[in-house]
């Protein structure tokens, strides 16, 4: 449904559910990727042995720190490492870093389109690296747009995070 602006509502919703989450951030440094994220702690009597995290690997040279809705995420990284195996599998070398975001973000754009699904409500910062363009870190939302940053924050708090990296920030770190 869309709001008198224009807008799709639900993917409205999905971003203010990532706003709610921890907050994960990533920093592209001259010789790699730092991928970093707050652990929430929601109650005393949860288990945090047993409790996911927010950073997943996908393959050997991507991982992901995710903020949103957690089962949402899983579903998310379940398909980017069924694509970046199968990628593999044909093509006998590692999968691009952007290529496999691309595919994930079309279907993260296609749950917009179709009725009676629902945008998923996870935000993803992947980190890692290819042999055309060495480190990258790239940020994905709900409405499965995508981009590449020097450093991002995703989650609770993001605007502080980015606008302190906007000042901090410097080619050679």
């Amino acid at each position: 449904m869309f709001s008198p602006e224009g807008r799709l509502r639900q993917v409205e919703y999905a971003m203010a559910a990532i706003r709610e989450a921890g907050l994960a951030m990533g920093v592209l440094a001259t010789d790699g990727v730092v991928l970093a994220g707050e652990k929430k702690v929601v109650s005393e009597l949860l288990d945090n042995d047993r409790k996911s995290e927010k950073m997943y690997p996908i393959d050997d040279h991507i991982a992901v720190a995710v903020a949103g809705i957690t089962s949402d995420a899983n579903i998310l990284i379940s398909e980017a490492r069924l694509t970046a195996q199968r990628h593999m599998l044909v093509y006998q070398e590692p999968m691009p870093v952007e290529l496999l975001i691309r595919d994930i973000c079309d279907r993260k754009q296609g749950y917009t389109q179709i009725g009676g699904l629902r945008p998923f409500g996870v935000s993803l910062l992947y980190a890692g690296w290819d042999k055309d363009h060495g480190c990258q870190l790239y940020h994905s939302d709900p409405s499965g747009n995508y981009g590449g940053w020097k450093v991002h924050a995703i989650g609770a708090h993001n605007q502080g995070g980015n606008s302190i990296f906007k000042q901090d920030w410097n080619e050679e770190m």
